[in-house]
């Protein structure tokens, strides 16, 4: 039986691809081994949303052609997409595939271990600057055990000026209801308490529907969130990251009224500079933004509002870093994800003048990283004392007895408890916030 080992780099959705690509190896008779095992195919799924990301893609394909010389080696997705020149200079690389049909990546393997593989690698990598049908590839293999990632949209057209996504991932498209709630019922048949919704620009679903079929409204993420919430089994549904200008009154009205729809909202601000946000191609303002979260926090109870922020983009002098600070302290998050800016070459962020030093990045970072540590600390010790559904989710520590969990507003908590409880959704006492981590007692 052959066997084929995966890596995976990046974001959910290549998560949720990863796994669909996975079941396809197994459905025809692949053993599915860890990617440190030898293997007769390695597939690495690739990332290039930062310099950093398409650097460890390189590192994670030259460590499987160390593993075993005489092995498949297939590189796909987002850095296959765009950078196939510099993938087909690293040796030993047999099979370049971009984010368009991985559907066929076992077709493909098998077509080149039948050819007796060539010096070079076989390329497919094809233009999707005019895609505007969204591929089913759905996995039957899902890692998490009580968290599903449902992938519901693909693409973007924002063009932010750092990003290389529109051009990795192609137009904005959107899957078809009935194959989301498909997935869903199959989920929710397999024992899943919780799904996540997501996508490349999560807040466009719809587009490239012919929604006069479905509803006279159209569609949009509302109609979704609706039809999935009537699924009997799945008691938490989530959204993984949505822009500010996409959150619409309804979207607030159905997460405020449904004891499904987790209360935590992912929301890209990136800066808090006006000038920053503007040369950045950001749709908002400051202010903007502020109104939004504002609104979502008087409609919706108990709301963790989560965010990325950039530092070091070109032209952010110590100024316009503090008007960021300002801006982060006045809103203060449940948790923000802090990125140092890094040029990629196809971007036009890239050859804009006054680049930020590395060394001023990283300090501006660790500034940062202090404020909304604390903002962090605060929001979770804003719920100690209180009795919150928490669903369990891993061992975290065998000898300790320790297991953990998330509540509906995504707060991690550690408490003791039998790796038995793993899928189950249990209520639990908030009593202590120590080091950063939330602990609780189970109530019986």
């Amino acid at each position: 039986m052959p066997s084929a080992a995966f890596y995976t780099l990046g974001c959910k959705v290549n998560q949720y691809e990863t796994d669909a690509m996975m079941g396809l190896f197994e459905s025809k008779g692949y053993k599915l081994v860890d990617f440190d095992d030898t293997a007769d195919v390695y597939v690495i799924n690739t990332c290039t949303v930062t310099s950093q990301g398409a650097r460890k893609s390189r590192q994670i394909i030259r460590r499987a052609v160390k593993k075993n010389p005489d092995s498949i080696i297939a590189v796909v997705g987002c850095y296959s997409q765009v950078a196939e020149e510099e993938i087909k200079k690293i040796e030993g690389v047999d099979l370049i595939l971009g984010t368009k049909d991985k559907h066929k990546i076992v077709e493909l393997v098998e077509s080149i271990a039948k050819s007796h593989r060539n010096l070079s690698p076989f390329v497919h990598v094809c233009d999707i600057s005019k895609l505007n049908v969204f591929e089913e590839i759905s996995p039957y293999i899902y890692k998490e055990r009580t968290r599903a990632f449902i992938k519901i949209q693909e693409g973007c057209e924002q063009y932010c000026s750092y990003c290389i996504i529109p051009y990795a991932r192609g137009p904005a498209r959107s899957r078809e209801p009935k194959a989301i709630l498909r997935e869903a019922k199959k989920l929710s048949e397999r024992g899943f308490k919780e799904i996540v919704l997501t996508g490349i620009h999560l807040g466009t679903y719809g587009k490239g529907l012919n929604n006069e079929k479905i509803t006279n409204k159209g569609i949009g993420l509302e109609y979704i969130l609706k039809e999935l919430i009537k699924i009997d089994g799945i008691e938490r549904i989530r959204l993984s990251s949505i822009e500010p200008t996409e959150i619409s009154k309804e979207l607030i009205d159905i997460m405020k009224n449904s004891s499904k729809i987790c209360p935590h909202l992912h929301i890209p601000l990136q800066s808090g500079s006006y000038k920053i946000l503007k040369k950045m191609n950001r749709p908002y303002t400051p202010e903007q933004y502020k109104k939004i979260i504002s609104k979502i926090r008087e409609e919706i109870k108990d709301v963790a509002i989560s965010t990325d922020v950039m530092v070091g983009f070109p032209g952010e002098t110590q100024d316009l870093f503090d008007e960021t600070l300002k801006f982060i302290e006045e809103i203060g998050f449940s948790r923000t994800h802090i990125f140092k800016y890094s040029p990629h070459p196809e971007t036009l962020a890239a050859s804009l003048p006054d680049q930020v030093p590395s060394k001023v990045k990283n300090t501006r970072s660790r500034i940062l990283e202090d404020i909304t540590k604390k903002q962090e600390y605060n929001f979770y010790k804003g719920f100690l004392g209180r009795t919150l559904k928490v669903l369990i989710e891993q061992e975290y520590n065998k000898e300790e007895n320790l297991i953990i969990g998330y509540t509906q507003n995504y707060i991690p908590v550690y408490l003791s408890g039998d790796i038995l409880l793993q899928g189950t959704i249990q209520d639990v006492k908030l009593v202590e916030v120590k080091d950063g981590y939330v602990y609780g007692v189970k109530i019986s």
